[in-house]
């Protein structure tokens, strides 16, 4: 039955990250950067001055801090997307595609720093006197009464769209890198992840913030460092790695050892798809956990927000590329070195090999790879759980929030046993999904984006 519905889902994958998508994606973060002058581009060391400056914000509406509704965001971004997702996009359309990822994440800060604005903006309280927000909510408060379809739409889209992007294709990944590594079968990661999901999230968003803060930064630094070192390791070949990206940007990639090529549009398809799955610029998932954050200021919380995307895919997906791109491996015949990112191997294998090679310790570079996956898409679902939770509170009320923690439990155990194709596609296309009415909504928002914006104050 899988080998049969992997056919159907990749054609609806295809269809709808078609050039619509691509040019909505691309052509709201543009027309958004444009009209903030740059804003979110020119003010990066300012958000990180914000995010660290350790602020406690008391006296100001919210369940979290700033940093803590950062690190959640960045919880659901940084994961499965940065290393797995990376070597995807490299495999199906070639170096190129790193390029496109850049470009959606430049355009995509000014996206992000839109959606936490009107997430603040548009807020509410719940039944339960807690702060709730995200798309649903600054397009049914935004928009107006006429509107509030939209909203509903994106919260339904977004409540099933968890279980793909924050929740299958995590613990999927997951069983995967452990069985290749330890053996470990897939069922069992799956009831341990379970049982680990279900400590942190039944205590609501304040659980998985305090979590997140912690996790995120430490797995960060982890990663990126051990990147680094490996760059210096291969400095010479890193001139070459660019220019293998904007080479096939533009040009496509010819066929190579194990890559089979791919052309310029290929790469665009799955760069800006795969880029969006792993900043999530345009789906409007991060501004749900914004909306938590204590600050009174929409403004300052859209520039602390905007950072997730530039450390999700500038900084940490592009190590992960470099380090595939850079790294070379023994040929299978043993006569020459060949590219590891020619080897045919993709997904979490293909950055555990380059890693595992990078690094002058065998077995060390795998296991950090492996270390990070885990971690990483740990905090993925828990983070994600929380923005399921509140698209189906949306629609439904508080009501909805205990049985589904208990179907998002279920479903991290189920996700492990799936086959790895099928995960990724079914994300794919719900992602897209979830992005039209979001992406909508910040369009006919964007005038009083842009007059909050130029009316800020220090």
């Amino acid at each position: 039955m899988q080998d049969q519905l992997l056919p159907i889902l990749q054609s609806i994958e295809g269809f709808v990250w078609g050039p619509v998508m691509l040019v909505l994606l691309l052509g709201t973060g543009l027309y958004l950067t444009i009209g903030l002058r740059l804003k979110p581009i020119l003010t990066i060391p300012k958000g990180f001055a914000l995010a660290l400056s350790g602020k406690k914000n008391e006296g100001e509406d919210g369940e979290i801090t700033p940093f803590q509704a950062l690190t959640t965001a960045l919880s659901a971004t940084v994961g499965t997307g940065n290393i797995a997702g990376v070597a995807t996009a490299l495999f199906l359309g070639g170096p190129g595609a790193i390029f496109w990822m850049w470009m959606t994440a430049l355009v995509g800060m000014a996206t992000k720093y839109s959606e936490a604005v009107m997430a603040v903006q548009f807020r509410e309280k719940d039944d339960r006197g807690e702060f709730v927000g995200g798309p649903m909510y600054y397009i049914a408060n935004g928009l107006g009464p006429r509107w509030k379809w939209l909203g509903a739409t994106f919260a339904f889209l977004g409540m099933i769209a968890a279980f793909g992007a924050g929740n299958l294709v995590q613990s999927n990944s997951v069983a995967d890198v452990l069985q290749e590594a330890v053996s470990l079968p897939q069922w069992a990661t799956g009831l341990i992840m379970a049982v680990l999901t279900f400590a942190v999230i039944i205590g609501g968003i304040r659980s998985i913030a305090s979590v997140a803060s912690r996790v995120v930064p430490t797995m960060a630094l982890v990663y990126v460092g051990t990147a680094l070192f490996i760059l210096i390791l291969n400095a010479p070949a890193i001139p070459g790695a660019f220019g293998l990206i904007f080479e096939g940007a533009f040009n496509g990639t010819a066929a190579v050892g194990g890559f089979a090529g791919a052309a310029v549009a290929a790469a665009i398809q799955f760069g800006v798809a795969r880029g969006v799955f792993s900043n999530e610029s345009g789906l409007g998932s991060a501004a749900i956990a914004h909306a938590a954050a204590r600050t009174n200021n929409p403004v300052r919380q859209g520039t602390i927000a905007m950072l997730g995307t530039f450390i999700d895919t500038i900084i940490i997906c592009t190590m992960t590329a470099l380090v595939i791109l850079t790294v070379q491996m023994p040929s299978v015949d043993g006569s020459a070195a060949m590219a590891v990112w020619t080897s045919g191997e993709t997904g979490a294998p293909l950055s555990a090999l380059a890693f595992s090679h990078g690094l002058p310790v065998a077995g060390v570079g795998e296991w950090i790879v492996s270390l990070g996956l885990i971690f990483f898409a740990f905090t993925t679902i828990i983070a994600w759980s929380y923005y399921g939770e509140r698209c189906a509170e949306f629609l439904f009320g508080v009501r909805i929030i205990t049985p589904y923690r208990y179907a998002w439990v279920l479903l991290v155990g189920v996700g492990a046993v799936l086959k790895l194709d099928i995960a990724w596609a079914f994300a794919s296309i719900m992602n897209a999904l979830m992005a039209l009415p979001n992406l909508i909504g910040l369009l006919l928002l964007s005038g009083l984006i842009f007059r909050l914006s130029r009316g800020e104050t220090k």
